[in-house]
């Protein structure tokens, strides 16, 4: 069930092309950054709501990000290609492959390390949200979702510890992430799950109309102001949709 306003409103977007992104290319790593990060800024690309960084990595085999620290962050990595070998301070040694999610609650810190250990290019999302409290316990968990998903549908994959879904990784926000496949022709109403919420709508492949704009291969979309949009496919597609909280 979707909610209603008490008083009219008028919803909000703002769209982000693929080639708006922020690049840089360290030879062994060719990033993408949907807002502010490292040497690129934009001080009207900063954050979406609560939404603080979607990066889009492309890492040689054998490469990948020494051991650094994270405090006080929900850190979310989706590998689309390849796999990430992971270790971390809380004694984590994991392989995260393609089809699967990764969550890191950043808490009072924490130190961890990502390398492409595959034999291609390892090609991944990294996400990062605030948390609703600083100074939590750090926390680390992973998922298959390959078996979950199921053609033209929004697979529910991260949701906020008190509204967990059955098969849900949860962070500690009010926060949504749903992925999605879609065929040609097919078309799809999200509801928001909250009023004062937005959703960024990060189209990984193919063609799409999203709430009336047209969006190809890594263009981004962020709605607001609305309990509901439409999303029409126009090629076959691949969606991630992050509903965060505005403020």
């Amino acid at each position: 069930m979707t909610f209603k306003f008490t008083k009219p409103q008028k919803m909000e977007k703002v769209f982000h092309p693929a080639d708006s992104r922020g690049k840089a290319n360290y030879g062994w790593l060719n990033a993408n950054y949907s807002f502010s990060f490292a040497n690129f800024f934009d001080p009207k690309k900063v954050q979406f709501g609560l939404l603080r960084v979607l990066n889009d990595d492309h890492v040689k085999p054998g490469m990948g990000f020494g051991t650094h620290p994270h405090q006080n962050m929900e850190i979310i990595s989706i590998p689309l290609k390849g796999e990430i070998r992971h270790k971390d301070s809380m004694d984590h040694t994991e392989v995260i492959k393609a089809g699967e999610v990764q969550v890191m609650s950043a808490g009072t810190g924490v130190e961890h390390s990502e390398f492409n250990s595959s034999n291609e290019e390892l090609n991944m999302l990294q996400i990062w949200i605030f948390p609703e409290k600083n100074g939590l316990e750090p926390r680390y968990d992973q998922k298959d979702f390959s078996g979950l998903m199921k053609e033209n549908q929004l697979v529910n994959v991260v949701s906020p510890r008190s509204d967990q879904s059955e098969n849900s990784l949860f962070i500690n926000q009010q926060a949504y992430l749903h992925l999605g496949d879609f065929d040609t022709g097919r078309k799809i109403e999200y509801e928001l799950k909250k009023e004062k919420h937005g959703v960024y709508v990060f189209l990984i492949e193919g063609e799409a109309n999203i709430a009336d704009a047209s969006l190809k291969k890594r263009d981004a979309i962020g709605i607001w102001n609305t309990n509901k949009f439409s999303m029409e496919f126009k090629k076959p597609s691949k969606v991630l949709l992050i509903e965060v909280p505005m403020n």
